[in-house]
């Protein structure tokens, strides 16, 4: 598992390695920026080629080297500015032909980005900052020769909105929102240090971000990279288009509630040998009337692939004969209402239940309430229609326990927690801002339940703080998952989990992370039938 970090974290962790004796400042500036150059040579080897003149042998989209080595970098008035300041005279003692711009007064500096200052000032000139006149400049220029553009002017350290002097100049350098592959002849390229200038570190919202082809952040990355909003996808205008992480040597020690990237499961799912079927769980799902069964279907196929040992459907009695046709490996019991299922629910062998999907709400109001205060309650999924009745009946909400697992997305989340839900819709004005992660955790300490806020990065929390990212982002993109019934075996496979004996925040941090594994598995196409049927390839491809 990936720590992700706050920009007050990473500041707290510099700061002490500092204090300590075991780095300078300045060490860690160096560093910064030698991180800087050498992501840059490997994301685009061919910069890091021969000296210039030569003509090694071409691939296609190769750049001529008299063409390609030339950077312009933006300095800031902070640190970031500083490390700036190492990447430009590390490029220039390269050969390349650098141009830098300072955004502030040079006496302001911080002591150590100051230093470094004064260090390209003995290689090179220091541009200052005139907007119209620096657009123009480049605007006219006629050369034709490519630029790596660096963005060091703010990176974490922005809490405000972008002065218009700035975001105004990167725009005139940018023709389009990235819209060009970064590897296609001709395109310039934009790299960022630590975090693209304008997008708030800890939330991913925009304050007027510069987008960038490559984001070079150090020790760890940050929770912003990761939020939907930080994310440069599928034709976005804002954002980080790649996040590469450069260590620079500071110590490995996790800090207090961080937020954990799922990178994989974070416990074995394989079966036990030897064992039988009520070992393994037995996992209750509870269908909708006749026409809206498919659902709940969906659900039991998904809770019975991840290995839940048995898998039943309660059905309404005038569901049943459409709902046996559909199944075979999933059994049928009939469940009419809250008193049907609190007599089910006395089998101690039912060890998970899923509430919602296709239920309606009416019904799902009363099925929840029975769930919910069952005397030996089982762990319960609760999804779509239950959501809505729970955030129209106090009484619900407020039998919630830690046995639960709420799996909204974001509609379903306004209507439970509408406070929350429009501070994190509030526009960013100063930061940190209020993100994602942030409103997830407040929701699970308030309704006492693990709380899975579904999207592109979907955050999981509980009550007591731990808080992980499920990351459908850059080369994890799962654009296919945008379609009917993705989030109903989303459900089933947390479902089919918490039969198994998963605790809740295990079982919806697994299923989350291998719905989008099956999801890029199958690739273009995609329609919720197929993702349980993933499954299999997925496990094998985790050696299991």
């Amino acid at each position: 598992m990936t720590e992700l970090l706050t920009a007050a974290q990473m500041r707290a962790i510099e700061e002490a390695a500092i204090s300590s004796g075991e780095v300078t400042g300045l060490e860690l500036m160096e560093r910064a920026g030698r991180g800087v150059v050498a992501a840059i040579f490997e994301e685009w080897p061919e910069l890091a080629g021969a000296e210039r003149g030569a003509s090694p042998s071409r691939s296609p989209g190769y750049l001529e080297q008299e063409e390609a080595r030339r950077a312009v970098v933006l300095c800031g008035p902070g640190n970031n500015g500083g490390d700036g300041f190492v990447v430009a005279r590390l490029l220039r003692e390269l050969g390349w032909a650098v141009e830098v711009f300072l955004y502030g007064d040079p006496e302001r500096l911080p002591a150590d980005a100051r230093v470094n200052y004064e260090r390209w000032l003995g290689m090179g000139e220091v541009n200052g900052w005139d907007d119209l006149a620096i657009r123009r400049r480049f605007e006219d220029d006629e050369t034709g020769e490519q630029l790596l553009i660096v963005d060091a002017l703010f990176g974490t350290g922005l809490t405000r909105a972008m002065p218009d002097d700035t975001s105004e100049m990167w725009r005139g350098f940018m023709p389009s929102a990235l819209g060009m592959n970064a590897h296609s002849t001709g395109m310039d390229r934009f790299v960022a240090v630590d975090f693209p200038s304008g997008i708030c570190s800890d939330s991913g919202k925009d304050f007027g971000a510069l987008p960038t082809h490559l984001t070079v952040t150090f020790h760890r990355a940050k929770v912003g990279h990761f939020m939907w909003d930080g994310c440069l996808n599928y034709g976005g205008a804002i954002g980080c288009h790649k996040v590469v992480v450069k260590d620079i040597g500071l110590d490995k020690r996790r800090v207090q509630r961080s937020v954990t990237l799922l990178d994989r499961p974070t416990v074995a799912i394989s079966k036990v040998g030897g064992a039988h079927k009520f070992t393994h769980g037995h996992a209750l799902i509870l269908s909708g009337p006749a026409g809206r069964t498919g659902a709940a279907r969906l659900t039991a196929r998904g809770a019975l692939r991840i290995g839940a040992g048995l898998v039943t459907l309660g059905v309404p009695g005038a569901a049943q004969l459409e709902v046996a046709a559909q199944v075979t490996a999933v059994m049928l019991r009939h469940i009419e209402d809250g008193a049907g299922l609190a007599g089910v629910l006395g089998d101690a062998r039912i060890t998970a239940l899923c509430l919602g999907p296709g239920l309606g709400v009416e019904r799902a109001a009363e099925l929840v309430a029975a769930a919910v205060r069952a005397e030996h309650a089982p762990y319960v999924v609760l999804d779509a229609d239950a959501l809505t009745a729970i955030a129209a009946h106090a009484e619900l909400f407020g039998a919630l326990h830690d046995r639960c697992v709420l799996t909204p997305h974001g509609g379903e989340f306004a209507r439970l927690f509408p406070d929350i839900a429009e501070k994190l819709a509030t526009p960013a004005v100063r930061g940190p801002a209020y993100s994602k992660v942030d409103a997830t955790r407040a929701a699970a300490a308030r309704c006492g339940a693990v709380v899975l806020f579904k999207g592109p990065d979907t955050v999981i929390a509980h009550p007591d703080g731990r808080c992980s990212v499920n990351a459908a982002v850059y080369d994890r993109a799962a654009p296919w998952l945008a379609t009917a019934g993705a989030g109903d075996v989303l459900a089933g496979f947390i479902t089919g989990l918490l039969a198994r004996g998963f605790a809740p925040m295990q079982a919806a941090e697994t299923g989350a992370w291998l719905h989008v594994e099956c999801a890029r598995r199958f690739g273009p196409g995609l329609i919720a039938e197929d993702l349980p049927e993933q499954l299999p390839g997925v496990f094998r491809d985790l050696g299991l």
